[in-house]
């Protein structure tokens, strides 16, 4: 009964949604990808939050429904229905009457299906297409025939660009020249941290307190002959460098100066459960990048901790990956072996994670070195006891692995849990 009564009211908020982008005629940057899909949409926002009316996705609000909801501007009623009656009754609102409507709108577009990016390109105009890194072995793979028809549904997002629109691509991706070719003569930028891209970060460093403590990212972005220093704070890691640099390409598209661009980014703020640092217990610092998680994710997250400069010890703690079907027990047994190439101790959290296990074990990990668990608060309450001063751990999942139960109980402040992490709203707190 659920099912039919979900279709039914996807169809009447898409349908309120289109009315309203026809009425409204609102400028709209929309970003697709596997990695990083949300940091950058939140870093657009900054860009053109500095000038202009703008409106982005909540939190990651990139499906079905959550696309909508942000076109109209109502929030998410969950399991209510009168809440979402109250919706549908605002989107009519907008329809029927003269409102003030964003000159902008930054939207965050998945694909946790096949068809699912393909359906709004087909009726959603762009100005402009981000297209963040698409890795090998993609999240949401499960649901598809293979990595490569993943790509396609991303891809697929090009064709709702407007005449006269820009295509971002991050250029340090090997598919970048497949995906410029399907612009069709549109304008297209690339982004990354290569010399090919064209908006690119040179001389990046892990930014440091005084008493050497990470606290951020810094670096020079550079642009044809412009260039401006940047410190991006309270995320580690090149990755989180990706949006950042994301948002820069888009604001040099739409005319933007690289001076300006930087000074409007200092007002982002990575989203919580991605690279963010927090203070935890004993002196300790948490790399808490417990939002998702892919196999290419936690490379990056493992390599973050590999180079990061830590007075203890490095502490991996890493929960299952889902939705990565045949695909699964490899790559948790790749991370395992990386995690065992990183980190001085290696907590798993699920019944997939048991293979991240396996392989650090293979890869020379010890036994004695290696926790194994089901449940995220009880890992992250034993890692309390074996803490010391100066350790650095970093914790990642998938988001049903509800890592950031570990991070609560492991952090300085847990009365801050409600703004430092991920998934603390009611609805998610029942679950």
């Amino acid at each position: 009964m659920w099912t039919l009564l979900k279709k039914i009211l996807v169809t009447l908020l898409t349908l309120e949604a289109r009315g309203v982008v026809k009425k409204y005629h609102p400028h709209i940057v929309a970003v697709t990808g596997s990695v990083g899909k949300t940091s950058t949409k939140d870093a657009i926002y900054a860009v053109l939050a500095a000038s202009t009316y703008v409106r982005r996705s909540e939190k990651s609000f990139n499906s079905e429904v959550g696309l909508p909801l942000t076109i109209l501007g109502v929030p998410n009623a969950w399991q209510n229905p009168l809440r979402w009656a109250q919706n549908l009754l605002d989107g009519l609102f907008l329809l029927l009457l003269k409102a003030r409507y964003p000159r902008w709108l930054v939207l965050e577009v998945g694909a946790d299906r096949p068809g699912d990016v393909k359906r709004v390109a087909k009726w959603l105009p762009v100005d402009v297409v981000v297209i963040t890194r698409l890795p090998e072995v993609p999240v949401h793979v499960e649901y598809f025939d293979s990595p490569r028809e993943v790509v396609e549904e991303k891809a697929s997002l090009i064709s709702s660009l407007k005449q006269g629109g820009t295509l971002v691509l991050y250029g340090d991706d090997e598919k970048v020249a497949v995906l410029r070719a399907r612009a069709q003569g549109k304008s297209v930028i690339t982004f990354g941290l290569s010399k090919n891209a064209e908006v690119r970060a040179e001389a990046v460093a892990v930014h440091l307190g005084e008493d050497g403590e990470p606290l951020g990212m810094q670096g020079r972005v550079v642009c044809g002959e412009e260039s401006a220093p940047f410190i991006v704070r309270g995320a580690v890691g090149t990755h989180a460098l990706q949006p950042f640099l994301a948002a820069a390409a888009v604001g040099k598209a739409l005319g933007h100066g690289l001076e300006e661009v930087v000074k409007a980014l200092g007002a982002y703020e990575p989203p919580q459960g991605r690279m963010r640092l927090v203070l935890g217990l004993k002196e300790t610092l948490i790399i808490d990048d417990t939002y998702n998680s892919s196999p290419a994710a936690v490379e990056a997250a493992l390599e973050t901790l590999k180079h990061l400069p830590v007075k203890g010890r490095r502490v991996a703690v890493l929960g299952d990956m889902l939705e990565l079907g045949r695909h699964s027990v490899e790559e948790h047994r790749k991370a395992g072996a990386l995690a065992a190439k990183t980190g001085d101790l290696l907590f798993t959290v699920g019944f997939r994670a048991r293979d991240m296990a396996q392989g650090a074990l293979d890869a020379g990990m010890l036994d004695a070195n290696i926790f194994q668990y089901e449940d995220a608060r009880r890992a992250g309450k034993e890692l309390e006891v074996m803490l010391k001063r100066g350790d650095v751990v970093l914790v990642k999942g998938s988001q049903s692995a509800r890592m950031e139960r570990a991070v609560e109980e492991i952090m300085a402040e847990p009365e801050r849990a409600a703004e430092l992490l991920v998934r603390q709203d009611p609805e998610w707190k029942r679950r």
